[in-house]
């Protein structure tokens, strides 16, 4: 009589129950963002170094493939990511100079206007301290403290970034070498290598769509502002530009303040003019147009974009709201899209390759679209 093949021995249970691993896991990654959030001061400019030498880093071998030598082309990235800094520091520098000194010119301007709010919200029934506190918004000291601190953190992070110039400059010199990474460790680290470039081509082309549409946008609101008479029509268009990197809400933090100046100077009719003009020029290119070109980047859900912004504020400050796509894109691509069990995760996160098939098995890492 023929004998069956013996059964196989069962599975030994885990050593964690789920339940307990999801504890350990989220209570590792408190302390991991409690880490990053102490040190904001060097995170937030080395994330930002690490964005400027991926979006630099095509540079080189091209140069290379033109017959330049490795180190001339290594330098040449260095330079330009020098330069992409140098012109957004000198961007916002002039914005915030010019910022405040439109705040003096019009002080008297804007307190009339503050008290004519406040008149406007008790006719209207609402409370004198909710007015008083709707209307103090337009308060000089206010938006003068607003714009110290969002220009003096963005500035700050800025500066920081310049002491860690040898970070910049190993990381883009390391750059070649870590393209042979897989000659020297095998095929057996192509997944590795192909997660990690994917990650790269999804910042760069990020960073270059938002850059292309952002000029766009900020030269239409520049010329509008500017044929109805709003002051400093250039400050609004750096700051559109600006905010143009952060993602849902840059819309609205770039239209505040031309608004406000537009209540002041030409009353309401003149604020709403300003409100359609953006509406119009944002909605079209930012909503139909731009996530077109950037769908096949990103691939992240809109609620997952608009909470990173927030959540990526509160951990490494104000440069968290322009980086947080890329840090988002970095945490999935570390803890999600290198274990096939978590496609499910992947999907919900606004990854369309990770979905499965109906009726086929989990089948690991999909690949990516290029």
């Amino acid at each position: 009589m023929r004998r069956s093949a013996p059964e196989p021995a069962p599975a030994p249970p885990p050593a964690l129950s789920p339940t307990l691993r999801i504890l350990l896991g989220l209570a590792a990654a408190v302390v991991v963002l409690v880490g990053l959030s102490l040190g904001r001061e060097i995170v937030g400019p080395l994330v930002l170094g690490a964005v400027i030498v991926i979006i630099c880093q095509p540079l080189a071998p091209l140069l290379r493939r033109k017959g330049w030598p490795r180190w001339a082309a290594t330098t040449s990235v260095i330079v330009l990511g020098y330069l992409i800094l140098a012109v957004l520091a000198l961007m916002l520098a002039f914005a915030g100079v010019q910022f405040g000194r439109l705040v003096q010119d019009f002080a008297s301007d804007l307190q009339q206007t503050a008290l004519a709010l406040v008149d406007w919200l008790r006719d209207l029934g609402i409370d004198d301290q909710i007015a008083a506190a709707t209307a103090s918004l337009l308060a000089p000291s206010t938006l003068l403290s607003i714009a110290s601190s969002i220009g003096g953190g963005v500035l700050a992070a800025l500066t920081a970034f310049f002491f860690v110039l040898a970070y910049v400059i190993f990381m883009a010199a390391d750059a070649s070498r870590y393209s042979r990474a897989e000659s020297a460790f095998g095929a057996g680290i192509r997944p590795t290598v192909d997660r990690i470039a994917s990650y790269n081509r999804s910042v760069r082309r990020y960073y270059v769509v938002n850059a292309a549409f952002g000029l766009v946008v900020a030269v239409i609101d520049g010329l509008a502002l500017w044929a109805l008479g709003i002051p400093a029509p250039l400050v609004w268009a750096i700051l559109a530009f600006v905010t143009n990197f952060v993602p849902n809400i840059g819309f609205v933090l770039g239209l505040v303040p031309p608004a406000i100046l537009a209540l002041v100077v030409g009353g309401w009719p003149m604020m709403l003019v300003v409100v359609a003009i953006y509406c119009v020029v944002n909605v079209t290119l930012q909503v139909l147009i731009q996530p077109k070109f950037v769908s096949d980047a990103v691939n992240l859900s809109l609620t997952l974009s608009f909470f990173s912004v927030i959540f990526w504020t509160f951990i490494i400050g104000p440069l968290g709201a322009i980086l947080s796509i890329p840090l988002t894109l970095l945490v999935r691509a570390l803890l999600l899209e290198g274990d096939p069990g978590t496609h499910w995760l992947r999907w919900l996160s606004g990854d369309p390759d990770a979905a499965i098939p109906a009726g086929g098995p989990p089948t690991g890492i999909a690949k990516k679209k290029r």
